[in-house]
């Protein structure tokens, strides 16, 4: 049988049970590897198997770390009760435990996975957007842009975090740029002729909102398109609103002149009264004389567009009647719309009425003078009858005609009012007081405007 050396080894129990052992055939797994819990790469598991592996198969994590620790210090940090302590590298974030133990079914307790940590999803801001080089992933950038008329609030660029949260607050697009609108450019009228005013007409300017085009709102301030403006220079002002109620504002002026010829003045003993302004272009004055006196030069005087006044320079000149006419009917011509006449005749000189009235009247001179009256005294009989105009003395033959010509007695006391048309306006057999027959005057149309005139020149009189 062989030396006794063999013989007792051939005897010894741990050879003869391998020897009993039945043979089994290879296997694909090596021997003391286990079943790894890293199932393909996408997810950061290796499924190589090696043949040295004692018991689980070792780990290997995509974007990941492994700390493995082998029981009782063993060397294989894959054997049957190694831990292993998993890590995730920065942006990336752990799927499963974060540590794994070999089993004794020779797989590791878990599955785990490093996936790249993901911010929550931007929201689109209205009227703009945003571009993300790596969507909402970690380290991705994101920068926000508007839509033209709309400006960018908040940080333009975001950074998701390894926290998970942007690096700053979502931008908004606001409506902050104001609307636009246009006016049109300074516009210089002269006024029209005979008027110190001018119609200006201009289209009205249209704005535009940047952003979404829609206006809420237009205000004018100053006159409107096709106003008459006066004289001067006058801000017109256009402001507009969007919907954010941001305005908008243009400006411009209308300048208006008026051509003027400079200013006249009324003649000294006369009125002078002129239509529009009195000296612009287009304007008319007109000229007339106090009672007693007669215009000489151009009764009316009119602004040209040369500017230069048309005719010649009015005067007035002291009336003078001429007595020695041979007619009644033309002594009172030289009266027409000039005078009034108050005609006082007596039979004799020594007539107590007579006397009293030329006292009264002599006394309210002033009053007469303001109402434009001339006193025409007719005294005694024919032939010895005598007329007198102030200081004039008319022929007895034209003061007797004058006489018959009104009707009046040739022997008693009258007195006689002639407007300035020649007519009879009233008689009086005895004593007239100044105010009444002053009463009486201001009543007549014709004095009415003379009132107007004087009041405008300021002249009165006291009493």
């Amino acid at each position: 049988m062989g030396s006794p050396a063999l013989r007792a080894a051939l005897l010894s129990p741990p050879l003869l049970l391998l020897l009993l052992l039945p043979r089994v055939p290879p296997s694909r797994a090596s021997p003391g590897s286990g079943d790894s819990p890293l199932e393909d790469d996408e997810v950061g598991y290796s499924h190589t198997r090696y043949k040295d592996t004692p018991w689980c198969s070792p780990i290997k994590v995509k974007y990941g770390d492994v700390y493995c620790r082998a029981p009782q210090g063993g060397y294989y940090k894959t054997a049957l009760g190694t831990r292993c302590d998993i890590r995730c590298r920065k942006g990336y974030e752990l799927h499963g435990s974060s540590q794994l133990v070999c089993q004794s079914n020779k797989r590791w307790s878990d599955k785990v996975i490093c996936k790249q940590k993901r911010c929550p999803t931007l929201a689109m801001p209205a009227n703009g957007g945003f571009k993300c080089v790596d969507g909402a992933y970690f380290n991705s950038r994101c920068e926000y842009y508007c839509s033209p008329g709309y400006t960018l609030k908040g940080e333009r660029t975001v950074t998701c975090m390894d926290n998970k949260a942007w690096s700053g607050r979502p931008a908004s697009c606001v409506d902050m740029e104001p609307p636009r609108i246009k006016c049109p450019s300074v516009k210089e009228r002269i006024a029209e002729p005979n008027k110190l005013t001018v119609r200006v007409s201009w289209e009205t300017p249209e704005g535009r909102d940047t952003a979404d085009g829609i206006l809420t709102d237009v205000i004018l301030e100053g006159l409107p398109p096709g106003s008459n403006f006066p004289e001067g220079d006058h801000k017109i002002q256009y402001t507009v609103y969007d919907r954010a109620e941001n305005k908008g504002i243009c400006k411009f002026r209308v300048k208006v002149r008026v051509r003027r010829c400079g200013k006249l003045n009324a003649p000294e003993n006369g009125y002078m009264k002129c239509s529009s302004d009195g000296d612009n272009y287009g304007a008319t004055c007109e000229f007339s004389c106090i009672g007693g006196y007669e215009l000489q030069g151009s009764p009316a005087r009119v602004c040209q567009s040369n500017l230069a006044w048309s005719g010649t320079e009015p005067t007035c000149a002291a009336m003078n009647v001429n007595v020695g006419v041979r007619t009644a009917a033309a002594l009172l011509d030289q009266f027409y719309e000039k005078r009034r006449l108050l005609i006082v005749s007596t039979p004799t000189a020594r007539n107590l009425l007579y006397r009293l009235q030329l006292g009264m009247l002599q006394q309210a001179q002033c009053g007469l003078d303001l109402r434009h009256i001339t006193v025409v005294e007719l005294v005694g009989v024919f032939p010895t009858l005598i007329g007198r105009i102030g200081a004039k003395i008319m022929p007895p033959a034209l003061a007797l005609q004058l006489r018959l010509l009104l009707r009046i007695p040739l022997y008693s006391f009258s007195t006689v009012l002639v407007d300035k048309h020649g007519m009879d306006k009233e008689r009086y057999v005895s004593l007239v007081m100044p105010v009444a027959l002053f009463n009486l005057i201001d009543t007549f149309p014709l004095r009415k405007e003379e009132m107007v005139l004087q009041a405008e020149m300021g002249q009165t009189c006291n009493t």
